[in-house]
């Protein structure tokens, strides 16, 4: 082979080594920008939270401000009420939860004028 066709052939092997990591890095680094303050987590074990969710898209996202409800029965009326409940009050006092992603299930925002927005804002403002 002549030494213009060897360099030939590396420039074009340079210019499709520099396309492919163009592309893996900008596929990592479009995950999505959540427009509500709060997102809904939903684990494959079935349970869901609420909070600011950072990192997703990386192998540990991290969840602050976190909620999630409780199901409380009245003895009296067997009645079901479901509590919104701030995490962080149990005995080892969690601030953060780190996930794994592999066991998020999805992802969704919260919406400004939802219930669950109202009862965190409700929470909020009571200073729990």
């Amino acid at each position: 082979m002549a030494l213009v066709q060897v360099v030939w052939i590396l420039a074009g092997l340079f210019v499709i080594a520099a396309a492919a990591l163009h592309i893996v890095y900008e596929v990592r680094s479009s995950a999505p920008a959540f427009t509500t303050p709060y997102q809904a987590v939903l684990l494959t074990n079935g349970s869901v939270y609420f909070g600011h969710l950072q990192g997703y898209g990386s192998p540990t996202p991290v969840l602050t401000d976190v909620y999630y409800v409780v199901s409380q029965t009245n003895p009296e009326t067997k009645q079901v009420s479901n509590v919104l409940v701030k995490r962080g009050k149990e005995l080892h006092g969690p601030d953060r939860m780190y996930l794994n992603a592999n066991q998020l299930l999805f992802v969704e925002p919260v919406g400004v004028n939802s219930k669950v927005a109202q009862l965190i804002a409700e929470q909020t403002a009571a200073g729990k």
